[in-house]
């Protein structure tokens, strides 16, 4: 897939950092950005002293509603300098809808980014990724604080565990990594049945007739946790770039128990591209 308009999510209180990270990625392959701005909409009250509180409810929402519009004035103001290809657009959405809300937005997009700036908004930050991943049929790219992104990388470290999951995050990320020095697919204990009599050799095979340069790295886990080993072997390897695949069992499941997926979004140590 080309990348040919990237969404950037933004809130009402952050500064310029997210959005500033994504102008730069638009302007390593000439993409066009698109800006959602999304405010919470404040819930209406309840209860016997509704009635009472309702005025100062409302005023609330005015408050919010405007500095929504001033946060999207000024965005459009500062997209306006530069000669980036780029539209600014802004919701107001109940607490329920705010993911499908992104969503949406995210379907007429190739890839939402999400910076250390929306990271650090725990609310607004679950619904994004949740939005992105559940309700737009297309890849998310988490930057946290600190980290270079780019969508040339030269090192590339596939998380493969041979699902639906990962096998989409790969697609997703096709265009990306022929381009690339180094691309490993790496596996963490990887059992035969799931992957073949040779674990990896059949993606191994898809990616190099797509013209990348792939190597199989089979790792054990020796007792670490399936997220350390691959944070480490990024580490080893310089990547630049992680690939998988999220939420290969369920929401609930994963946060009841834990998961990788749960665990990158919880601290992102590098620049991860999900796909769902």
């Amino acid at each position: 897939m080309a990348f040919r308009t990237i969404l950037s999510v933004a809130g009402p209180n952050e500064g310029d950092g997210d959005l500033k990270l994504a102008a730069n990625l638009c302007n390593e392959i000439g993409a066009h950005l698109a800006v959602l701005v999304v405010a919470i909409a404040a819930p209406p009250p309840v209860g016997e002293y509704a009635a009472v509180v309702s005025e100062a409810w409302l005023g609330e929402r005015r408050a919010a509603e405007d500095q929504l519009k001033q946060r999207t004035a000024d965005l459009s103001a500062f997209l306006a300098g530069s000669v980036l290809s780029a539209d600014v657009s802004s919701e107001y959405p109940e607490a329920g809808w705010v993911d499908d809300t992104i969503g949406r937005r995210a379907r007429y997009a190739d890839i939402t980014v999400i910076g250390p700036e929306l990271l650090a908004n725990e609310t607004l930050k679950s619904k994004a990724i949740e939005g992105a991943l559940f309700s737009s049929g297309k890849p998310l790219l988490l930057i946290p604080e600190g980290a270079r992104p780019t969508l040339k990388p030269k090192r590339v470290l596939i998380a493969w565990d041979a699902r639906l999951e990962a096998s989409r995050a790969v697609r997703d990320s096709l265009d990306l990594l022929p381009g690339a020095d180094e691309v490993h697919l790496v596996m963490v204990d990887p059992v035969a049945d799931d992957h073949g009599a040779e674990p990896g050799a059949a993606a191994a095979a898809y990616l190099a007739r797509h013209g990348v340069n792939v190597t199989v790295d089979r790792l054990p886990s020796l007792d670490h946790s399936v997220v350390d080993v691959l944070r480490r072997h990024a580490l080893d390897i310089a990547a630049d770039l992680m690939v998988m695949g999220a939420y290969g069992h369920s929401r609930l499941r994963e946060r009841i128990f834990g998961g990788v997926t749960v665990s990158m979004l919880e601290d992102p140590s590098m620049p991860i591209l999900m796909a769902r």
